[in-house]
């Protein structure tokens, strides 16, 4: 038996015992809260974390808000976008390296969480699991109807799903490391901007 072999037989006698899924029929049962709070609160965070937040009423009042510098390389998994992206058809097989010019990411979040401004966002939206964070600046789309109040209703929304890579993301990349003061930008993303439809 090779050392390695070893060490695996060993992690496997020795794997803690089994626990069952916490009950989440607590969560289930708790009162809605009301949309605009859950939608002003969702706000109010992204805020605070460094996001900026646009109420849009469609996909095509996007653009309006866009300000591409000329040249830059903008990249969307969003079809009704394509007119505003380079090659967003080409890129889904690409290697980081392929995408490290990447101005613009514009994705669609399936859902977004208001305690803590989070979306969440599948392997299938971000067509790479790198873009969202290789991209200079992000950008999300999320419906007005798809922002739950807190994590308990984000689990309970996840539940049942089935994906190669998943995320929650909130805010552009920070720091606060460096002599306690919040740097944007430090290892991703220098901005976030969502856009809310509806």
């Amino acid at each position: 038996m090779t050392a390695r072999e070893k060490i695996l037989a060993d992690v496997r006698i020795n794997q803690p015992p089994l626990v069952a899924a916490p009950d989440i029929a607590i969560w289930e049962n708790k009162p809605k809260a009301d949309a605009s709070a859950i939608l002003e609160t969702f706000k109010t965070v992204a805020g605070n974390v460094g996001g900026r937040v646009i109420r849009v009423s469609s996909i095509s009042d996007i653009k309006t808000h866009l300000n591409i510098p000329q040249g830059a390389r903008v990249i969307t998994t969003i079809p009704q976008l394509f007119d505003i992206a380079n090659d967003s058809a080409l890129f889904a097989g690409a290697t980081p390296h392929e995408l490290e010019d990447v101005e613009l990411a514009i994705l669609q979040a399936e859902f977004g969480v208001a305690e803590n401004s989070a979306l969440w966002v599948t392997e299938k939206q971000m067509g790479t699991r790198v873009l969202p964070f290789i991209c200079q600046h992000l950008a999300f789309v999320v419906n007005a109807s798809d922002i739950v109040a807190g994590m308990h209703q984000a689990y309970l929304r996840t539940q049942g799903s089935d994906h190669g890579f998943a995320s929650f993301i909130a805010g552009p990349s920070k720091t606060a490391d460096i002599e306690q003061s919040l740097v944007l930008g430090a290892h991703g993303p220098r901005s976030l901007v969502i856009f809310i439809i509806g």
